[in-house]
């Protein structure tokens, strides 16, 4: 196996394993409590963190692929761009049709009961999501290292926080700790299915990447920027904390890319 093969199966092992962490903090009362006092913060630093690894590295990389693949200039910009619109309205389709009732970061409380139905259908939606994690994630990877890494961590962060939600939706369902980690570990395998289907397919396909890129920036795009940002903003009011956090993501995407660059340069 390839060097690239190890670090894909590395960062999709660990991203997998927040989804079930943040599943099985509900379980220890006093661990759940501060679980989900920080759990807006780690939102909000998750999305400073994506929007500018987005904005910053995977755009600007999509672009240098096609430029670079794509002999005809002309469809170079626009292309990328209707991949990166594809993805973000894939994202819209899946959250508001097969799970309308799952919000990233909104926390759902026992008592208030939800359906078997609506729980288990947002676990099917957000494994459609996580599988583009794990595709974003092998896609970075091969074009360098330092981008795969930087992608995962995007990625990482913001999986605690969603393992948490979807454990909180299955107790709310009903469902106790078997049911809970049957959900969060589907959701971390995916993620790993998903890095490790685009990394033995795109073995034989060597312009696969500037397909999958752009389509899964739009999926983190969504989750950032239509997911994360407003669920904070709605549940955290005017906390100044969370807009320090969120600029504090954005902070330390600049001193780990300046730091990665060294590294593998």
């Amino acid at each position: 196996m390839s060097a690239s093969f190890w670090q894909i199966f590395l960062f999709g092992t660990l991203a997998a394993l927040g989804n079930i962490l943040g599943g099985l903090v509900l379980f220890p009362s006093k661990v759940q409590t501060y679980a989900k006092a920080s759990v807006r913060l780690i939102l909000a630093v998750g999305a400073g963190f994506m929007l500018a690894v987005t904005f910053i590295e995977i755009l600007p990389k999509t672009i240098e692929l096609w430029q670079r693949d794509v002999e005809h200039s002309t469809a170079t910009f626009a292309a990328p761009m209707i991949l990166l619109l594809a993805g973000y309205l894939l994202t819209q389709l899946l959250e508001h049709t097969i799970a309308p009732h799952f919000h990233l970061g909104e926390e759902v409380h026992a008592d208030e009961g939800i359906s078997v139905h609506s729980a288990y259908a947002a676990v099917a939606g957000m494994g459609i999501h996580t599988f583009f994690d794990g595709v974003m994630i092998a896609a970075a990877s091969e074009l360098s290292a330092g981008l795969g890494f930087l992608v995962f961590l995007a990625v990482a962060l913001h999986k605690f926080p969603e393992g948490l939600t979807v454990g909180s939706m299955v107790l709310a369902a009903g469902k106790g700790r078997a049911g809970v980690l049957t959900a969060t570990i589907t959701l971390g395998l995916t993620t790993l299915l998903g890095a490790l289907i685009f990394y033995i397919v795109g073995e034989g396909v060597t312009s696969l990447v500037r397909y999958a890129l752009p389509v899964a920036a739009g999926v983190t795009l969504y989750v950032a920027a239509s997911d994360l940002v407003p669920e904070i903003n709605h549940h955290s009011g005017r906390s100044v904390f969370v807009t320090i956090a969120m600029f504090f993501g954005v902070g330390l995407f600049f001193i780990l890319d300046l730091a990665v660059e060294g590294i593998f340069h």
